[in-house]
């Protein structure tokens, strides 16, 4: 005779981790109240929340299952996310500083980019993009008129990718 998998409870004690339970659940492709570790970042993401790599990373020493590594257990992952959100941890940049971002991007005030100034800085700088993630931000970013990325563009296209996550 098997061995049944020992079902843990996991409450649910506001709308917050309600939130949490149900991105979470939307990976636990299994149903056992785990997911792959590489599903966290984008769990995180979806949230609201805007981690680097590294930081997810951080994330998953502090909340993968050490009896089945590899995942990530809804009990260790909910207060854990919990906690991130509360405390605002890893919020989106506000219009104002993408808009001072633009700025610096743009010092002669031409009020675009080009094609290549953005994906030189989406490959090149900071956590660069991978080819996909390019190829979808430059679809919706250039003005297919100009091949460039307006200002407007710029900010519609980061509130874009958030409303994606």
């Amino acid at each position: 005779m098997e061995q049944e998998e020992e079902i843990i409870v996991v409450p649910i004690n506001n709308d917050l981790e309600r939130r949490i339970a149900d991105a979470f659940e939307i990976f636990d492709h299994a149903g056992n109240k785990t997911v792959d570790v590489r599903e966290v970042g984008t769990i995180i993401r979806a949230l609201g929340c805007c981690p680097n790599e590294a930081e997810v990373q951080e994330m998953l020493v502090a909340i993968e299952d050490p009896a089945t590594p590899g995942n990530v257990h809804l009990i260790k992952f909910l207060p854990y996310v919990a906690q991130i959100i509360t405390e605002h941890k890893f919020q989106p940049a506000s219009p104002e500083n993408l808009l001072d971002a633009f700025h610096a991007l743009d010092p002669e005030g031409k009020g675009y980019l080009t094609k290549e100034q953005i994906t030189m800085l989406m490959t090149q700088d900071g956590e660069p993009f991978t080819q996909d993630e390019l190829d979808e931000m430059l679809e919706i970013a250039i003005d297919p008129h100009t091949q460039t990325v307006p200002q407007y563009t710029f900010l519609y296209v980061h509130f874009f990718f958030l409303a994606l996550a």
